[in-house]
């Protein structure tokens, strides 16, 4: 009698697949970056940031950015946020914290309808303007997916695909494949790939949540 037939061994496939020890396995391989504390994260200026109740946000005595210790090279990113009036802050990746502006990327965060173009919520900052503005409204969460993997960077803000970008077509400094300008002294296809996760305040209230990567 055999014992391998295509239907017994399809059946040991599925079990394999949807094992408790496999799903365990993938929801583990997600990264929650904020926790309970900011042991992962280090500050341009101590207790600039603070985390309550799973939010992270700015303390009374703010400032300068907020950095993963860890470097992350192709991976998937979600979080949440939310924006004080006028509020301009950021997504930073592979990015180095020396040197925020020129050494790294942006994904913009901030209040909707106050920029445009190439500055608009869920943009790559300077570089690509996002198809639609998908912000939400001061004070509420909007929730945002970046994924960079090699040189495709996509942004989902709100359930909205707004970005697809290949960072190798930007071959030339301070400009963008469209021919306008762009704050970057190097072309962002010789810009790391690899590099840290970072938050900015940049004067004005911003909260986070549920910040969570896995990796590529």
């Amino acid at each position: 009698m055999k014992t391998n037939s295509p239907l017994i061994l399809a059946i040991a496939a599925l079990a394999l697949i949807f094992s408790p020890a496999r799903i365990q396995a993938q929801e583990s391989s997600t990264i929650d970056l904020l926790g309970d504390n900011l042991e992962q994260w280090t500050m341009d200026k101590a207790g600039a940031w603070e985390l309550k109740d799973g939010v992270l946000t700015t303390s009374d005595k703010p400032g300068g950015y907020i950095w993963s210790k860890e470097e992350y090279e192709n991976f998937e990113i979600t979080i949440e946020y939310k924006t004080s009036e006028e509020c301009n802050s950021g997504l930073f990746f592979r990015t180095d914290p020396k040197n925020p502006v020129q050494g790294g990327f942006e994904i913009q965060v901030a209040s909707a309808g106050i920029y445009d173009g190439k500055h608009v919520a869920g943009s790559l900052y300077g570089a690509q303007a996002p198809t639609e503005s998908a912000g939400k409204p001061d004070g509420e969460w909007n929730t945002m997916t970046l994924t960079a993997n090699g040189p495709m960077i996509k942004v989902v803000l709100n359930g909205e695909t707004i970005v697809e970008a290949n960072i190798d077509e930007w071959t030339t400094a301070n400009m963008n494949p469209d021919g306008t300008k762009n704050k970057f002294k190097t072309p962002l296809k010789d810009l790391p790939r690899s590099g840290h996760i970072g938050f900015q305040y940049h004067g004005h209230p911003v909260w986070f949540r549920n910040v969570k990567l896995k990796q590529l």
